[in-house]
């Protein structure tokens, strides 16, 4: 097929480009290059500059390379600055997304897959999380995720768009080429792999008097690959759809902080920091659903695979996608 990736410049959105192509679909790539880098996109894949909230730039684009499909990662995903500044959420994310629904009206598009997050949960009664779990978003980066979805409900009722809305949980890891470079960096893994490689003097921890076994967050971690796999097979699936991405096991921060230490053969000292607002204290996904229906089977469900293949990938690129 020939699919459009939007942000596909980005952690998640380069990975699964990168797929994409190796599986013999032909890809273009939309992105503004904010939070993305050029490097990381594959050079297989046409890569349009531009941005979702110039409407008339998205529609001459998928005018242009009429895909057949729609990727869409394309966001801000900080949860702290969510909460600073919801209007830049709201303004990037939601009405981003309704300019690209409304090009691929335009251009007779209609399969769609969804770059969605358990934060559209918000701090859940029950662990592990469902899909038919309540949504209560506790920040804005997760409200305006849930607005995405109630928006591309209607669209597949009235417009007749297939969707998958996929919620994934910690993305996480690296592949042999493309790793996780955010400014700022916001991921615990990369901040405390930073630590080891000595270009952090320590790690501070966001919270330790959480009501959890050790007083730190839990969350649910799944390797980039596996998030691209699920994205493919979402492409292929028939019908639309909502289902969580996530290994069903939970780590707290020190567990994570202990396997980058084991792993790295660093000691990573940390400082005690206050909480992050919006944080909720576990997020644990049951991922039966996408395991059934799409027949996802991830490969990487250990801690230590995940963030060794992001160590491996840390220490051949020291500075990003600078080098």
């Amino acid at each position: 097929m020939k699919v459009l990736v939007t942000g596909g410049a980005g952690y998640i959105g380069s990975v699964t480009a990168e797929r994409l192509l190796d599986q013999g679909h032909d890809v273009v790539v939309f992105d503004n290059l904010e939070n993305g880098h050029r490097s990381a996109v594959d050079s297989r894949a046409e890569l349009i500059v531009g941005d979702l909230r110039d409407q008339g730039t998205i529609a001459d684009a998928v005018a242009r390379c009429n895909p057949e499909a729609v990727m869409h990662f394309a966001a801000y995903a900080l949860v702290g600055e969510s909460c600073e500044k919801p209007e830049l959420y709201f303004r990037n994310n939601v009405v981003g997304t309704i300019n690209l629904f409304e090009a691929m009206l335009g251009a007779g598009v209609t399969q769609f897959v969804f770059s969605s997050t358990c934060a559209t949960y918000g701090d859940p009664d029950t662990i592990p999380i469902d899909e038919t779990c309540p949504q209560s978003p506790t920040n804005p980066y997760g409200e305006s995720k849930l607005m995405i979805e109630n928006v591309l409900k209607w669209y597949i009722r009235y417009r007749g768009f297939r969707g998958v809305c996929l919620r994934y949980f910690n993305a996480a890891g690296a592949t042999q080429q493309l790793g996780e470079d955010h400014d700022p960096e916001s991921h615990l893994i990369p901040l405390v792999l930073r630590v080891a490689l000595g270009q952090s003097e320590q790690i501070t921890v966001l919270g330790n008097d959480y009501p959890t076994p050790d007083g730190t967050c839990i969350r649910d971690y799944i390797h980039i690959g596996d998030l691209a796999e699920a994205h493919i097979l979402a492409l292929g699936h028939n019908e639309s759809g909502i289902y969580n991405l996530g290994i069903g096991k939970g780590y707290s921060v020190r567990e994570v902080i202990d396997v980058a230490r084991s792993i790295s053969g660093c000691d990573i000292p940390t400082v005690a920091g206050e909480r992050r607002v919006g944080d909720p204290p576990a997020l644990i996904a049951n991922g039966s659903r996408a395991r059934e229906a799409l027949g996802w089977s991830p490969q990487f469900e250990r801690l230590e695979d995940i963030v060794q293949s992001a160590w491996d990938w840390h220490r051949e690129h020291p500075d990003g996608y600078a080098d």
